[in-house]
């Protein structure tokens, strides 16, 4: 077994039984809430004279989350709650016992029942009946969890979700986050990866930066972008600059497809050992209209807990110049724009736009970037560097083949040239040969410009 089995094992065996303690914990908070709600024999007068487990010199990773965020006795029930449907789901078991005198359940109980789980999943009202009964005041206080400046709230560890508008805030269901469930049971952080509610994807490469081959303005005005990276905060907090500049930092890339744009995002990434996820906007707009706002929501949040570069593809998609409201849908585009720009704005991290053509991007919105980057198509000479990158060390390249001839030949981005060299070679093992011939390139060549509508 590997050492990083090993860790995540020992990681998982701390989480387990430090778990057990807990649930024992909630299980004894829970019955004194019953007995003192219906006013039955009761060794407590309130429930949170039941102390937690102690976690002190406790070396799993759920109880270095509570340690870091300092979690009390209420944050501690919700966080066990959330946990229970995935951990013990009969734990609450006992809450699904039905009122005699109306026969139906009880509403203080809170809880909903899911598609295909046959427990009872709970509901911020379930964490209010937990934590507060019937005292008004004290129900009153629990609403500071859910508040954007608590723990729960900006590191996104615990939401309630509503999916009916009007109905009372505590009714939401109570969910923990994927990364936190994660890293309270496996003890791994879990990066979340494209699905219907999170419309982004983690992007990573093997290149490095040097097979990018750019101009020497273009590399200049990423090196800016590089330095935000890592000394961002030192410049807002050493130079005391905060008060000026607000923090984050937006930059859109623009140029033909096939330049390099998503390359060096992911790059910017890997140099300032922060993971890139790519939005595909037009993909999010065409398919979850009416659920837009929630799920980019949903990335920006988990972004800004957990320093992401966030790289929005097609930006023009909805970064494009703005409709004229003429209808209920032109409305509601438009405020999905607002949004977006609005949550871009705002967020303290680094945005990427990219988009094949500048003129698409309404100006407003560019005036807003601290950086726009054109990326050319190649000249000859970068063009013979990205042939050389991607076949000069191969070992299989023909006697006949001339990168000069190719690169002075044919105005192709680095895009297209991978796609021609993916070509050449499969067109080679095809017919049985060892080396990629300069005929095989040229038929890549070929096809390659047949698919942008030109001709070779």
């Amino acid at each position: 077994m590997c050492n990083g089995a090993e860790a995540q094992a020992a990681h998982m065996a701390a989480n387990a039984a430090t778990l057990d303690r807990e649930l024992v914990w909630f299980g004894e908070v829970l019955q004194a809430r019953t007995c003192l709600h219906f006013e039955q024999p009761c060794a407590w007068s309130a429930v949170d004279q039941i102390a937690p487990p102690q976690l002190d010199g406790d070396e799993s990773p759920y109880a270095a989350v509570v340690r870091e965020c300092a979690f009390g006795f209420a944050e501690r029930v919700l966080l066990v709650l959330a946990l229970i449907p995935h951990v013990r789901p009969q734990a609450l078991d006992t809450l699904f016992v039905r009122n005699r005198n109306l026969d139906r359940s009880f509403t203080e109980f809170g809880g909903w029942k899911g598609r295909t789980h046959g427990g009872f999943l709970p509901t911020g009202e379930t964490a209010a009946f937990v934590l507060a009964g019937a005292n008004v005041a004290k129900r009153l206080e629990m609403l500071a969890l859910f508040e954007p400046e608590h723990a729960f709230q900006r590191r996104s560890i615990l939401r309630l979700d509503h999916d009916a508008p009007g109905e009372p805030f505590l009714s939401g269901s109570l969910f923990i986050s994927t990364e936190y469930l994660h890293r309270m049971t496996t003890g791994v952080w879990h990066k979340p990866d494209y699905n219907v509610s999170f419309p982004a994807k983690l992007i990573t490469t093997r290149l490095g930066w040097g097979d990018l081959v750019l101009g020497r303005d273009v590399l200049a005005e990423i090196a800016a972008l590089r330095t935000w990276a890592d000394k961002g905060a030192t410049l807002l907090g050493d130079w005391r600059l905060e008060k000026s500049i607000k923090p984050g930092y937006r930059s859109l890339f623009y140029g033909p497809p096939g330049t390099g744009k998503t390359l060096t995002a992911t790059l910017i990434g890997q140099a300032a050992q922060r993971d890139v996820y790519r939005i595909d906007l037009s993909m999010v707009v065409s398919k979850f209209i009416g659920e837009t706002e929630k799920n980019l929501a949903n990335v920006f949040d988990q972004a800004q807990n957990r320093q992401w570069i966030l790289f929005f593809d097609e930006a023009d998609a909805l970064f494009g110049k703005r409709t004229s409201t003429s209808s209920s849908n032109d409305r509601y585009a438009n405020q999905e724009v607002s949004y977006l720009l609005q949550r871009v704005e705002d967020f303290p991290g680094i945005v990427i736009l990219a988009t094949n053509l500048k003129a698409n991007i309404d100006d407003a919105f560019a005036r807003r970037f601290q950086s726009l980057v054109y990326f050319p198509m190649p000249d000859v000479s970068q063009r013979l560097r990205l042939w050389q990158g991607m076949l000069g060390d191969t070992g299989r390249v023909g006697p006949d083949v001339d990168f000069g001839a190719l690169a002075a030949a044919h105005e192709l981005s680095g895009g297209a040239i991978a796609n021609v060299v993916r070509y050449g070679a499969i067109h080679a093992l095809q017919a049985g040969q060892e080396t990629i011939s300069m005929a095989d390139l040229r038929k890549g060549i070929s096809k390659e410009l047949r698919k942008e509508g030109r001709t070779a």
